[in-house]
């Protein structure tokens, strides 16, 4: 499973606020709220949170997906990039659909669509400056985080981060046909975030479950517990695995070029890329012993069994 962070960039925001808010909307805002809002108390708006179109990193949703996502993001709060703390929370989805743009179609043959939101906070004072900036066009940005179950190859149908199936590479073009991601079966939705540069195109995109986010996750629960040292104690221990790893990788390509004569290093290297640590330790075990057997001295004199007289000796065994 994949955490993707989606960023949007230009008018997604817009404020609703010269419409008027419909019963039904407000009807939809309570059924989240504790309380009886009124419209008087309510400011709503609509972002555009994620569509169809390749991104930057040449990944993409589909229809399907986009559509999984919309319900999904119902009720997720709104905060400021990604800071997974309480007292960045600023607005809530109530309301998402789907909106098509016709005379789009996305490098997968789909037509243009995008999955839109519709938000609302309340109006306190200390939200007055956010409200200012939404009408005022400052702030448009948004972006998504949310996870996905599969990472799907354009190429050959497998998931990209399984090496040991796919090997192409994303933005490469394969007889013609550029390898694209599709992000697939998405299965949780997180939160939505005003960002301040984009990254995508129309429904820009920053992804990764970036090491900070966790930090801030825990902090936000926890600021002074005792998780801290044990963090920091799995991120030294996961340092030190992938420098064993690399080592590991390195030996193995070094004692299969010695012992296979003819092969060539990129290739054994792609290979090794794609192998695990126990498969990499059992196939340097096997080579390691095969330079052990091309290494071994032969005996250059005889014992036993006879007077040696006579008995020619490997003179190649003499030889460097």
């Amino acid at each position: 499973m994949k955490t993707v962070t989606k960023q949007a960039q230009g008018q997604q925001v817009q404020g609703m606020e010269a419409a008027g808010l419909p019963e039904q909307e407000l009807a939809a805002i309570n059924r989240l709220s504790r309380g009886n809002l009124s419209g008087e108390e309510v400011y709503t708006f609509g972002v555009r949170l994620c569509d169809n179109q390749t991104d930057r990193d040449e990944e993409y949703f589909d229809r399907r997906g986009l559509e999984k996502l919309a319900e999904l993001f119902v009720g997720k709060t709104g905060i400021f990039d990604h800071s997974w703390s309480a007292k960045d929370q600023t607005a809530r989805l109530y309301r998402t659909e789907i909106v098509e743009e016709p005379g789009m179609m996305s490098e997968a043959g789909e037509p243009g669509c995008y999955l839109k939101g519709y938000a609302y906070m309340l109006r306190t004072p200390e939200n007055a400056g956010l409200i200012a900036e939404i009408e005022g066009g400052i702030k448009k940005e948004v972006s998504v985080s949310c996870a996905v179950r599969r990472s799907v190859c354009s190429i050959c149908g497998n998931d990209i981060h399984d090496r040991g199936l796919c090997s192409h590479e994303k933005g490469r073009e394969y007889e013609g046909r550029r390898c694209i991601v599709r992000l697939e079966e998405p299965v949780d939705a997180f939160e939505w975030s005003f960002v301040a540069v984009p990254a995508q195109r129309l429904a820009g995109v920053v992804k990764g479950y970036r090491p900070g986010d966790l930090w801030q996750a825990l902090k936000g629960v926890d600021p002074e517990g005792d998780w801290q040292e044990a963090l920091k104690c799995l991120e030294q221990q996961a340092a030190a695995g992938r420098h064993y790893l690399e080592r590991l990788r390195r030996e193995t390509l070094r004692l299969g070029l010695m012992v296979q004569e003819g092969l060539d290093g990129g290739t054994l290297g792609s290979i090794l890329e794609k192998l695990e640590v126990k498969e990499l330790e059992a196939l340097q075990e096997s080579y390691q012993k095969r330079m052990e057997q091309r290494l071994a001295m032969p005996v250059q004199l005889p014992y036993g069994g006879g007077d040696g007289e006579g008995a020619p000796l490997d003179e190649a065994a003499f030889q460097i």
